[in-house]
């Protein structure tokens, strides 16, 4: 009886070895897998599953483009695609439409000079010189932010969580910076009276602010970024940048990218000069900075004409990689790893290193364009919009 036992135990221990030993193996071929996947992302095309998964539903060209919708229209138009939908912007105001182009919300007024400010998840709209803005996202209807003690907003931006740096003209000082939380509320004001607060920006963790002033001395302006935790008014950091007058800028994970008219300055989350590309003496014809990890520069030789040069520069300051153009471009794109470079001709969407990724050659006589980190682009004229699905 007990030699019958032994003799049943000896299979069930060989059953169970066998078993570790698949799930094991069965581990290793998904853990390289996933390491194949993410080497050799652009051989595999997982975006283009993205989009499938994405847009299945919605019917499209041969060409891959969708059934046009109508816009809201008005001069000075911009858009943007957010993870929930297309967000557009003009002096008619500010609409946000489905994938599919149905209108979800809208705001219409007409502003003077039509301001919009986007990550992937929001998008804020507001008419620089006002006191009120916008800010679109998931839930659809517009929230409404109004600054009371503010002659005029400046600047606004909004982060991945919902959170808005507002600039504004403040009662009592020269300028001041308001932090707003997702839900409204105020975290942080920064005041200022010896120099002129222009722009302010939120990190992706929203725990940091940096905001940029300009002051003069003996006829010379400067620029000075703060370094702010969320919660103190004294920085922890601050930069001096003589002769820099920040254009536009950038906050992400690497830290703060400052685009002047001759360079581009990158700082650490801490404040340390990371890098910088001077671009002098070209000329800067336009630029995006809101690809992942780069920001793409048009640059031509001469004050007068169009951009001659095409230029993507990596967070340390470095060349990526440079394309000389031969065609004017209309309008220009990043998100993600891509670059929509948009012409009269056609529509190029370039990876970060500019290469090609897709080319659309019949635009339907498409103006601006407007990339997603998928590579899907939406394209519009004056009064129509519509969207390109590579296949």
């Amino acid at each position: 009886m007990k030699q019958s036992n032994r003799t049943d135990a000896a299979p069930k221990k060989q059953n169970t070895f066998l078993r570790r030993v698949l799930a094991f193996a069965l581990t290793v071929v998904l853990v390289l897998g996933a390491l194949a996947a993410v080497v050799h992302r652009d051989k595999l095309n997982l975006d283009f599953l993205r989009r499938w998964l994405t847009y299945r539903s919605i019917q499209t060209s041969q060409a891959g483009l969708t059934e046009p919708f109508t816009h809201g229209g008005g001069d000075r138009l911009d858009m943007t695609c957010l993870e929930s939908g297309f967000l557009f912007s003009s002096t008619a105001g500010a609409h946000f439409y489905s994938s599919g182009g149905v209108e979800l919300a809208s705001q219409v007024t007409h502003m003077e000079n039509p301001v919009l400010n986007s990550a992937s998840r929001y998008g804020v709209v507001y008419d620089a010189g006002s006191t009120n803005l916008f800010r679109f996202g998931s839930n659809h209807e517009p929230i409404i932010y109004s600054e009371p003690d503010s002659s005029g907003i400046l600047s606004a931006r909004v982060n991945n969580s919902g959170w808005l740096t507002v600039t504004g003209l403040h009662n009592h000082y020269r300028s001041g910076v308001t932090v707003f939380d997702a839900h409204q509320q105020p975290v942080i004001s920064l005041n200022y009276s010896s120099a002129f607060a222009t722009d302010a920006i939120l990190s992706s963790d929203c725990r940091t602010v940096a905001v940029v002033t300009i002051s003069q001395t003996q006829g010379t302006f400067h620029s000075t970024v703060h370094f702010h935790s969320t919660n103190a008014t004294e920085p922890f950091a601050t930069v001096k940048l003589d002769g820099f007058t920040v254009l536009d800028m950038d906050f992400d994970s690497d830290g703060l990218w400052l685009l002047g008219d001759s360079s581009l300055v990158v700082l650490s989350p801490r404040g340390e000069v990371r890098g910088e590309y001077r671009f002098d003496p070209d000329y800067l014809k336009g630029y995006t900075m809101e690809g992942d990890g780069f920001v793409s520069l048009l640059l031509g030789k001469y004050r007068a004409g169009s951009a001659r040069s095409l230029i993507t520069i990596d967070r340390d300051g470095g060349v990526i990689a440079q394309q000389d153009l031969n065609t004017q471009v209309l309008s220009m794109s990043a998100s993600g790893r891509y670059l929509a470079l948009l012409s009269g001709q056609e529509l190029n969407i370039y990876t970060n290193d500019l290469t090609i990724y897709n080319t659309l050659y019949d635009t339907q006589g498409a103006r601006h364009a407007a990339v997603y980190n998928d590579a899907s682009v939406l394209l519009a004229d004056s009064q129509e919009a519509w969207l390109y699905i590579p296949s």
